[in-house]
């Protein structure tokens, strides 16, 4: 029991250095953000094709150096896949400032900035791996918690990007960027050292595929992300043109779904841990199908709003959850589990916006809209799929016989329901059937 008391106090110490790492993250993703492709249209001087082939070359690097740091943070948990995650970006953002070579650009693309892309699954991957010492619901209640800061430093962000911009252009913008992904690093040294557990003594040198249902759950959040992004490019000129609506009622709706996002996220803390997280998810999808169904339906301003607050309400559901999902699929590889989820959100970025503008511009914007709305159905239908595959019976590798009786206990963090360590179960069985693949 002392032993127990002694890891939950030692986890809540490194929290805060999580939380501010994550926080970092998020400023520095979101003040580049909005901005990146004003960087290479207006400083660089690039055609819009070739802005879009920086774009994919950074979102393609990054596919691959986060698959890589995944499966090497599962071989040995350790610090430095996330240190250089953050420390590439941040050099790679320093030397933006120093050039506009479309060839120069290219080559920071894929060498430096596409492994930022690969941060944020590390630091969560980091963030499961020091949370699962302790006892009771600290892990997902952990996650939600971090999830929810990265939210909120994307409602900051962008304003503080907005603001070095106009103070002294884009290089005190990329200055400020790399700086906050050089700061990182601080929080990531205060960590200590990773926690050994006994499930990465016993992982293969070599890791293994994916099972079929963790790939179609990591499928159904592609789909869903795709959707949302697909939707983020579509719902601005859908109000500004088929609506005619002013410029700042865009703004409006936006900041609407961010402010939403934020208090649903930290409210799924208090989720009681007998309702699955997988329910949830699955509500948050159908309610992004009711979000894409019903905006094109109406137009005015306070409907549209009501529209955005469900739209936040869904990603809150399927994007805070979705980390803790996947990682409980796949408890024996947290970098696995968390670069799949992240790698989600980064193929659908780079397809979305094809989807969108294509759609629009030969059916029109509301026709995007509803086809956001059926790529989000078909996300939940693949989702529905992954929950009935077959059940076998295994107990739980990372299961610790001292806080067993305590999982129960507390909010959505808690241990995960009967049907999801079913699902792990059977993958955990479908992985020793395999065997590692070369």
């Amino acid at each position: 029991m002392q032993m127990v008391f002694g890891a939950g106090r030692m986890v809540e110490a490194k929290l805060p250095h999580l939380l501010a790492g994550v926080l970092l993250l998020g400023l520095a993703d979101s003040m580049i953000g909005p901005y990146l492709v004003l960087f290479g249209a207006d400083r660089a001087r690039l055609s819009p094709l070739q802005v879009g082939a920086f774009l994919s070359v950074i979102a393609v690097s990054g596919l691959f150096v986060t698959s890589w740091l995944g499966r090497r943070y599962d071989r040995g948990a350790g610090r430095w896949p996330a240190l250089v995650a953050v420390l590439a970006p941040a050099a790679g953002y320093l030397a933006l400032s120093t050039t506009t070579s479309y060839a120069l650009l290219l080559i920071i693309g894929v060498g430096l900035l596409g492994a930022g892309l690969a941060a944020f699954s590390q630091m969560f991957a980091l963030a499961r791996t020091h949370l699962d010492q302790a006892s009771g619901n600290a892990s997902s209640r952990g996650t939600l918690a971090l999830r929810s800061a990265f939210s909120l430093a994307w409602a900051i962000g962008p304003i503080l990007g907005s603001a070095a911009l106009a103070w002294r252009g884009y290089s005190a913008l990329l200055l400020l960027t790399s700086l906050a992904f050089a700061l990182i690093t601080a929080p990531l040294l205060l960590l200590g050292d990773t926690p050994t557990t006994p499930r990465a003594a016993e992982q293969p040198q070599t890791p293994s595929r994916p099972p079929r249902q963790v790939l179609l759950v990591a499928a159904s959040f592609m789909l869903f992300n795709t959707a949302m992004c697909a939707g983020s490019v579509a719902l601005p000129l859908y109000i500004t043109r088929t609506l005619a609506r002013q410029d700042h009622d865009v703004g409006l709706l936006a900041s609407t779904g961010a402010l939403a996002e934020i208090p649903a996220a930290l409210a799924l803390i208090l989720l009681p841990a007998r309702v699955p997280r997988q329910h949830v998810i699955l509500l948050g999808m159908l309610l992004f199908v009711g979000y894409f169904t019903l905006v094109p339906a109406v137009s005015s301003l306070p409907l549209l709003l009501t529209a955005q607050v469900a739209r936040g309400l869904a990603i809150a559901a399927v994007n805070a959850l979705g980390i803790t999902y996947m990682q409980d699929l796949l408890p024996e590889s947290p970098g696995q589990a968390t670069a799949l989820f992240s790698n989600a959100f980064i193929t659908a970025s780079l397809i979305s916006g094809l989807v969108a503008g294509a759609t629009a511009q030969t059916f029109g914007y509301r026709a995007a809209l509803l086809l956001c709305a059926l790529i989000s159905a078909t996300g939940c239908l693949l989702l529905i799929t992954a929950r009935q595959a077959p059940h076998l019976s295994r107990p739980r590798r990372n299961a610790r016989p001292t806080t067993n009786a305590k999982r129960g206990e507390g909010g959505a963090g808690g241990e995960a329901s009967a049907g999801e360590q079913a699902l792990a179960r059977s993958i955990h069985d479908r992985r020793d059937e395999q065997g590692p693949t070369l």
